[in-house]
């Protein structure tokens, strides 16, 4: 299955791409990991990407989607793959869907994750990060043994600047105006299924699972 992951920050896109992942035995991709690996690697294209990166600028649609074409021609997607992060705007869609045709394949399905705003800066809220070894909790839901330090290494937690309510309402404002068009953009072609993101990580990925697999039976 060829699989893009839509929602907005927040709406727990990162969770169900480790689980889906792992269930149908394909790749999550994220622009954000290639570009790393790419310029980890000193390829061309991650060179020309640091270019950018260094300056810090974004990287141009036509080398993000070199890069993603690049990636997906990889032996470990043959079976398919998983993007997340990307496309994040119609033009970056449209460019994703040239770059599939001259491979002479194309997306399966877009899973679309729907959680409220209110939600959305409530979770981002209560995220808490070791400033050490990175490592994620929530005050909530995966809460550390001891309040403020890490189970792993004893360091420290922390706010992420980009978890502050301010910051989050700002990037909830963004992907309305450059990311959200992409759903009616893939309803269009009939490649959109919406889901719950609110409900419990594994309810939500049992019901994806068994969606896309009646649609992979059908087609």
């Amino acid at each position: 299955m060829r699989l893009i992951l839509l929602g907005a920050p927040g709406a727990g896109k990162g969770t169900q791409a480790v689980s889906l992942s792992k269930e149908l035995q394909i790749p999550h991709i994220s622009t954000g990991d290639i570009f790393r690996a790419n310029i980890r690697e000193g390829t061309e294209l991650g060179l020309k990407a640091k270019s950018y990166i260094d300056a810090g600028n974004l990287v141009p649609d036509e080398l993000t989607v070199s890069i993603v074409k690049d990636r997906i021609q990889k032996d470990d997607c043959k079976n398919g793959f998983l993007l997340d992060g990307f496309p994040r705007t119609i033009p970056q869609a449209e460019s994703l869907e040239a770059a599939l045709e001259s491979l002479n394949t194309k997306i399966d399905a877009v899973i679309n994750l729907e959680v409220p705003d209110d939600v959305i800066v409530r979770r981002m809220a209560g995220r808490r990060v070791c400033k050490s070894c990175g490592r994620s909790y929530h005050v909530v839901t995966i809460p550390p043994k001891q309040e403020g330090v890490c189970d792993a290494c004893g360091s420290q937690l922390i706010i992420r600047d980009d978890d502050r309510e301010e910051t989050v309402l700002e990037r909830l404002k963004t992907y309305y105006e450059k990311t959200a068009p992409l759903i009616d953009f893939y309803e269009a072609r009939g490649l959109l299924i919406n889901f719950d993101g609110t409900k419990e990580v594994q309810e939500t990925t049992r019901e994806i699972l068994e969606t896309i697999g009646n649609r992979e039976n059908r087609i």
